[in-house]
């Protein structure tokens, strides 16, 4: 059988998987899109459920099924396909992990605008999977908007190409967004064509810190500069407990990323110091790349999450300024010392990030809260990350919603079997 040529236990993805479940002890390592087909075909015919992974890092990420019978990993199906320089394009395998990507398009001044979390270790074609972004999302957009073209091998072993690989492809349906988020339900991307930006010529990361007694006036500031003709690429407020760790300041901060030619730069921090409230402190970093690595590492995932703490990592969706009145509920829930809390949000885009650390029933209670408190915003709470066994007792994708009959409809037709990643999406799909 092809299943039997390629099985192989690798410990560290094993012993994730039992804590954090979407795994099975049994790991296929296809190296080629043939073998994706072969392996993927076999296990419809047979009847066996196979958990779709890449790099590992999203094993507490959705889904609380862990009696697969077989884990097709894409981590050997790593590399560049094709870049083509003067189209700013590039075809690469899905086990490509972030940071090599963007350490191979450096060479030719390019880059693909993203910035998950973790991208030494999480690969394109989870970030894909689970429609990734994080603070500069606010002008660069998420995964699904730097995709163009794809190969997907669906459960019966069929492959199809969605997009193209130039980017002034408009024929048809873009199919590509049906794939992008699905959590590899749909089927196995073997192949992904992204679109490129040339690396900016000049980078600026501005901190406004301010106490939370004036938070109100930094509201409204940042409400100004969205009204403004400023460009900025993140408008990301932090907690006193993450701007502790990050820059030792307990304070509220905000963290404003300019991205341009130098000129155009400058201006726009002149532009923030002279209308910034008088309570608010401005300062520059001295390294914003280093600082933004910095920042991707914040949140736990399967593979770094070993202390002897619980960790829960919550994305909540609301209003773009409702982020404050949101983080201003996590301090409070920190201070109340039951649990630690440390909290980002895009008050740009809306997108935050609550990472939790405390016993299994403080992280359980927190997490419910924090969701019901988005509701009340009428917004949304997903859990990123956490023990499999304790994703049991919650929610995890929140209610559902008017489209959960078209998703669910969608899954059936292209996999009738449930063979790729059973349960591993909203509403056990």
């Amino acid at each position: 059988m092809v299943l039997d040529n390629h099985l192989l236990d690798v410990a560290s993805l094993t012993d994730s998987g039992r804590r954090f479940g979407n795994v099975s002890s049994k790991i296929v390592y296809p190296e080629s899109e043939d073998e994706v087909v072969a392996l993927v075909t076999e296990a419809n015919d047979t009847g066996k459920k196979l958990s779709i992974v890449s790099g590992g890092t999203k094993l507490g990420y959705g889904g609380t099924k862990s009696d697969y019978d077989l884990t097709l990993s894409l981590k050997k199906l790593s590399g560049i396909i094709e870049h083509t320089v003067g189209d700013m394009t590039v075809t690469v395998k899905p086990g490509t992990t972030v940071t090599e990507l963007q350490t191979f398009l450096g060479q030719y001044n390019q880059m693909v605008s993203l910035d998950p979390s973790s991208p030494s270790t999480a690969t394109i074609g989870g970030v894909i999977a689970a429609n990734e972004s994080g603070p500069k999302r606010l002008k660069y957009g998420s995964a699904r908007d730097h995709v163009i073209g794809m190969r997907v091998v669906y459960a019966n072993g069929k492959i199809i190409r969605t997009g193209g690989k130039v980017v002034k492809n408009v024929a048809g349906y873009d199919m590509n967004k049906l794939f992008i988020g699905s959590m590899g339900t749909l089927g196995v991307v073997t192949e992904i064509t992204l679109k490129l930006r040339p690396i900016p010529k000049h980078k600026s990361l501005v901190i406004l810190s301010v106490r939370e007694e004036a938070l109100d006036n930094l509201k409204a500031f940042t409400k100004l500069v969205q009204d403004s003709l400023l460009e900025p690429v993140s408008l990301e407020l932090v907690t006193p407990s993450m701007a502790k760790r990050l820059i030792d300041r307990d304070e509220y901060c905000l963290l404003i990323a300019l991205e341009d030619v130098k000129k155009s730069v400058q201006f726009q921090e002149v532009w923030i110091d002279q209308h910034k409230p008088e309570e608010v402190v401005m300062t520059a970093h001295p390294t914003p790349d280093y600082f933004w690595k910095t920042f991707s590492e914040l949140a736990p995932n399967s593979l770094t999450d070993v202390g002897e703490y619980t960790h829960g990592v919550l994305k909540i969706g609301t209003k773009n300024l409702d982020v404050f009145p949101l983080l201003q509920e996590c301090v409070r829930t920190h201070h109340e010392g039951r649990i630690k809390v440390e909290a980002s949000g895009g008050a740009g885009h809306g997108l935050s990030t609550i990472i939790l650390s405390g016993n299994d029933a403080s992280v359980v209670d927190a997490i419910q809260h924090f969701q019901s408190f988005a509701t009340a915003l009428n917004g949304y709470a997903v859990v990123k990350h956490l023990p499999s066994e304790l994703r049991k007792e919650l929610t995890i994708w929140g209610e559902h919603d008017g489209l959960f009959k078209l998703y669910k409809g969608i899954k059936y037709k292209q996999d009738p079997n449930n063979t790729l990643n059973q349960q591993r999406f909203i509403g056990g799909i």
